[in-house]
């Protein structure tokens, strides 16, 4: 798998970044959402990068330029529901993709630190030669990731696989390089430094779902 991370080069990622994680600027939830779909337009500007462009020829009104345009079918998938700001920072930029959803979850059978990812709703175009970008904030375990690109996998043959996140940790890149395909690509905006006893990010930002959209049952 390849690992880009965006943050090791000071920008206004940075800034983006240090704001979402501020306690009590994360008490004003829109501001909040707009920070992440500000990351998620930053990630997509790196990632197109690595897309595979075309020669075409423009008409101006004074003559002809030529140039290059994406020659990729892209198709954006978020994990719902924290996945949708950071979703529409990438729609900004991709605005010819088409659009998938998916939920996935921890489910803690025994009230306990245990937990199973459910993966119980899915609506996305075909996937088949075209390439996906898989979109959730937080990288944690690795185990909800997996999830569901193998729930996509059953149906779908991507082109290209990109894996985009704001928040990971060793652990949970570790755990993607193990059970997914060499050649998917994962991006990361912030490399923090481990997971707790309960398997949350430290330090992360808290839960990113509950931040943007308020707090959940």
């Amino acid at each position: 798998m390849n690992v880009h991370y965006i943050s090791e080069q000071n920008s206004i990622l940075n800034h983006f970044l240090t704001q979402l994680r501020d306690v009590n600027i994360q008490k004003d939830s829109m501001r909040f959402r707009k920070n992440i779909e500000r990351i998620g337009e930053i990630m997509a500007y790196e990632l197109s990068k690595e897309l595979e462009y075309k020669d075409i020829a423009v008409q101006t009104p004074l003559g002809i330029k030529h140039t290059t345009t994406i020659a990729e079918n892209i198709v954006l998938c978020s994990i719902l529901r924290a996945g949708l700001a950071l979703h529409q920072g990438f729609m900004n930029f991709f605005d010819d993709a088409e659009n998938g959803f998916v939920s996935a979850y921890r489910h803690h059978y025994n009230n306990d630190d245990d937990f199973d990812i459910l993966v119980e709703y899915k609506a996305t175009p075909t996937l088949t030669n075209k390439s996906l970008i898989l979109i959730d904030p937080m990288l944690a375990t690795g185990k909800s990731l997996v999830a569901v690109l193998n729930k996509l996998l059953v149906d779908h043959n991507p082109k290209h696989i990109h894996i985009a996140v704001v928040i990971a940790v060793p652990e949970g890149i570790q755990y993607l390089q193990e059970n997914l395909p060499d050649n998917c690509h994962l991006w990361v905006a912030s490399l923090d430094e481990k997971l707790n006893e309960k398997d949350y990010i430290i330090p992360g930002l808290g839960d990113a779902g509950d931040l943007a959209y308020g707090n959940k049952l």
